[in-house]
């Protein structure tokens, strides 16, 4: 029988990353940054041929396909010592998409999959910490009911800030364990409501939470997004469950993105951002201002020099091994390091022609691969109006630019609110 789920942990690997057409860019990243011996959470790819498979079978995930799931994460239980749906000893899993092409944002995560009303209490008692506890379960169930139930992530967010108002505090990582018992409850209340149920069972949860990865592949956003980008529809998406680790268990634990040089400017610096006591969709969702990885006095150079330092060793190792600038993704939880994600990061067209330059100069790469880094679609771009620099301005803001030029229009947040206008 076709195998259809990849195992990676404890420095071992069933794939590696030349397979990305099969275990996508992420689970392939995964499996080769295991083989270097980089520290990454032990977990299990489900193939992109799974995927169609599944499509094509009404979006139900066979029993064959549910054994295997079964079977290999029993290995992840042995390294993380830690048992799926355990009352005293629960293992989280999360389940994140990953096509052979980046797609960032298009496709959906679901994280700390396997509590419920009883493993929770076991996960506070295990680690002592009933805030980290009850904070990762309010997580779930909202990511939960947005992606699987269909839910709108407003409700669930609305329902956060009147607790914070209530309790008089600004930051999520104010309120108490008692404070998100609290909004567990009226998450679940606000579930009912809407005639659906959240799942106590962790493999139910497990299940439809693959499902929902996978048909996320076929959503409105993605399927507009291969169009502009000529991704053909029929790839597929591989799905990754792998083993939790904790960036919001206080504040010796953090999250961040990276990118091996600056991907506006193609600079040989490395840029990125984290944020103490969080989890990673904290960092891109906007909650709080996060902190840069250097030169700063917020930064985690100088709040986890340690941590830090090893940071960047590894990103130097994975930028040499993939001759490229690399978008990483990483979690420190009680300052241990884990690396989530690599992969090659997107640029500007100014940072893609510098950075193919630069790693010719460096001898990454030789002259016709720098040809070929530089799309002909950023040569357009490169030839776009752009504002003096030199130009006298009023700041009264600054962000990391996301087009070429400048623009003049209507700010909307959805794409189906773009296309109205």
């Amino acid at each position: 029988m076709k195998q259809q789920v990849y195992f990676f942990g404890n420095g071992k690997a069933d794939g590696n990353g030349r397979m990305k057409d099969l275990l996508g860019g992420k689970g392939a990243g995964l499996a080769e940054m295991m083989l270097l011996g980089i520290p990454v959470p032990p977990g299990l790819t489900i193939t992109t041929e799974a995927c169609i498979t599944s499509a094509e079978q009404g979006g139900l995930l066979s029993a064959t396909l549910q054994e295997e799931i079964r079977q290999k994460l029993k290995t992840v239980e042995k390294i993380m010592e830690t048992s799926f749906g355990d009352r005293q000893n629960p293992l989280l899993v999360s389940v994140r998409s990953g096509a052979r092409v980046s797609m960032p944002g298009m496709m959906d995560t679901i994280l700390n999959l396997g509590l419920n009303d009883e493993t929770v209490k076991g996960l506070a008692e295990k680690t002592g910490n009933p805030r980290f506890a009850f904070d990762s379960y309010r997580r779930l169930i909202q990511m939960y009911a947005n992606v699987v139930l269909g839910l709108e992530g407003r409700t669930f967010e609305t329902l956060l800030e009147q607790k914070k108002e209530s309790r008089g505090v600004s930051l999520d990582r104010d309120l108490t364990a008692a404070d998100l018992q609290d909004l567990v409850q009226k998450y679940k209340a606000q579930i009912k409501k809407a005639g659906k149920q959240f799942p106590e069972d962790p493999w139910d949860q497990l299940w439809q939470a693959i499902t929902a990865v996978f048909h996320s592949w076929h959503n409105k956003r993605a399927q507009e997004y291969r169009r502009i980008h000529k991704i053909p529809h029929h790839w597929g998406t591989a799905a990754n469950i792998q083993a939790m680790v904790f960036g919001n268990m206080g504040d010796d634990s953090a999250t961040g993105v990276a990118f091996t040089r600056d991907p506006s400017t193609g600079e040989k610096i490395f840029f990125g951002e984290y944020l103490i006591n969080a989890q990673g969709e904290d960092v891109v969702a906007g909650i709080r201002t996060p902190g840069s990885l250097n030169g700063t006095a917020d930064s985690l150079e100088r709040a986890m020099p340690d941590v830090y330092k090893e940071l960047v060793l590894i990103y130097q190792k994975l930028e040499k091994h993939y001759k490229d600038m690399q978008d990483i993704e990483f979690t420190i939880q009680k300052k241990k390091l884990w690396l989530l994600q690599t992969r090659s990061g997107k640029r500007t067209a100014q940072a893609a022609v510098k950075i193919a330059v630069d790693m010719v100069k460096e001898k990454i790469i030789d002259e016709k691969t720098a040809i070929l880094r530089v799309e002909p679609s950023m040569l357009d771009q490169l030839l776009h109006p752009t504002i003096d620099p030199k130009a006298p301005k009023q700041v009264i803001a600054k962000g990391l630019p996301a087009s070429p030029g400048a623009a003049v229009g209507r700010a909307v947040f959805t794409a189906d609110e773009a296309q109205l206008f």
